[in-house]
């Protein structure tokens, strides 16, 4: 992949989401999983192909040509993609201030209990010097 920073697209995070879920799978498949997900217009298997097939040149995508119907599966793991792409939006959008993004994230719904839980042992971790 061109650089070590992921930057798909909407489209291209949908089917990489698909392929995260449910490993590495045919066009066909992810066309059907992306239609099952689509509130509207329904996507067309065409329009998945060219996608998938941008995505294999731009190194999102790994693709498995020994079977007749070729496989794609993700090229990165969903960690980095989401690390990255949380990168640049703090970089972007919060000035860099992690703070500003937690608390529009927090403030935006109601957290559940587990979720409250869960970031009180995030902070607890980063307070004991762990990563």
């Amino acid at each position: 992949m061109a650089g070590n920073d992921p930057r798909p697209t909407a489209a291209e995070l949908e089917v990489l989401n698909v392929l995260w879920a449910h490993g590495p799978s045919t066009v066909r498949f992810v066309n059907d999983k992306l239609n099952e997900k689509s509130g509207g217009q329904p996507v067309g298997y065409t329009t998945t192909l060219k996608i998938m097939q941008i995505m294999a040149e731009k190194g999102l995508l790994k693709r498995d040509e020994s079977q007749r119907s070729h496989l794609y599966g993700a090229a990165l793991p969903q960690a980095r993609v989401q690390k990255a792409l949380l990168d640049r939006l703090l970089e972007t959008a919060f000035g860099g201030s992690a703070l500003k993004l937690v608390m529009q994230a927090l403030g935006g719904r109601k957290a559940t209990p587990e979720e409250i839980s869960r970031i009180r042992e995030l902070l607890d971790h980063m307070e004991r010097g762990g990563k």
